[in-house]
């Protein structure tokens, strides 16, 4: 009755981060449209796909730590966020990108941004 796995399985369940799940979808998408960036501009969108990943890959390292550690993992997601925000908005403006989509993207790391910033902000 006191099995770890299924004690940890529930404590997983009832703790999830809509912040995380919507920066994994972000990132799914971000690195979609920079797939096939030409050539002078692939350094631009291996950024992209770098920075994307940090965004729910901190925040799920936050959300498993506490204290100072747990903020700084944050802060990270949140400078990822506005790092991939830049870049996808130089690509659209370069017309590599689909613009439309890229917009939908923006969107929704604007929500993450928000979110996160109420996790570093709880009072504020």
């Amino acid at each position: 009755m006191n099995d770890p796995e299924v004690n940890m399985s529930n404590v997983l369940a009832d703790t999830n981060l809509i912040a995380h799940e919507k920066a994994l979808a972000a990132a799914g998408d971000a690195i979609t449209l920079v797939l096939r960036v030409p050539a002078p501009l692939k350094s631009i969108a291996d950024q992209v796909i770098r920075s994307a990943s940090s965004v729910p890959a901190n925040l799920a390292e936050g959300h498993g730590r506490s204290g100072r550690d747990r903020l700084h993992f944050w802060r990270i997601a949140y400078a990822s966020a506005k790092e991939v925000d830049s870049h996808l908005r130089l690509l659209a403006h370069a017309g590599v990108i689909n613009a439309g989509k890229a917009e939908k993207v923006l969107e929704t790391l604007d929500q993450v941004r928000a979110m996160t910033w109420r996790l570093l902000n709880p009072k504020g």
